[in-house]
C-alpha cells in the first residue's frame, strides 16, 4: 500500500470513529424533573433533574443544564470536554424552601445537538 492510500485510510477510519461511532447517533439532551405535587408552606423540598443523552465523550456530551423556579435560575452546571457529565444519564439534586406554590423549569442542551426542551413540573400549597 502506497503512503497516500494509507493516510486516507488512517483518515477514515479516524473520521468513523469520530462521527460514525455510537455517538453520531446521539440524541438531543433531555432533562426530566422529580420534585412533590405539593409540600407544606416554609418546608424543604428536593428538586432532582435526570438527564439523558446517548453520548458522552471528549466531542460529543451535555453542554450545560439549568434550573428555574418561578422563572429564576437557581442553579446551573456548565460542562466542558475535560469536565464532563459523569455519564450518558446523570441526576443533579438540590433543595429548595417552599414559600408559595412554584413552576420548576429544566432544561439541558448537547453541544452538538441542542436540547429536546423544557421540562416543566409545579408543587402546590399544602395547607
Amino acid at each position: 500500500m502506497n503512503r497516500r492510500k494509507f493516510i486516507w485510510a488512517l483518515a477514515g477510519v479516524m473520521g468513523f470513529s469520530l462521527f460514525g461511532g455510537r455517538a453520531a447517533w446521539a440524541n438531543k439532551a433531555e432533562a426530566k424533573i422529580g420534585a412533590p405535587e405539593s409540600a407544606p408552606r416554609g418546608s424543604e423540598i428536593a428538586i432532582r433533574v435526570t438527564v439523558t443523552h446517548n453520548a458522552n465523550s471528549f466531542f460529543h456530551h451535555v453542554e450545560w443544564l439549568w434550573i428555574q423556579v418561578n422563572d429564576k435560575e437557581i442553579a446551573r452546571w456548565d460542562y466542558t470536554a475535560g469536565n464532563k457529565p459523569e455519564g450518558e444519564t446523570f441526576t443533579k439534586e438540590i433543595k429548595y424552601k417552599v414559600e408559595g406554590g412554584i413552576d420548576i423549569k429544566a432544561k439541558a442542551s448537547c453541544n452538538m445537538h441542542g436540547s429536546a426542551g423544557e421540562a416543566v413540573a409545579k408543587v402546590s400549597i399544602k395547607e
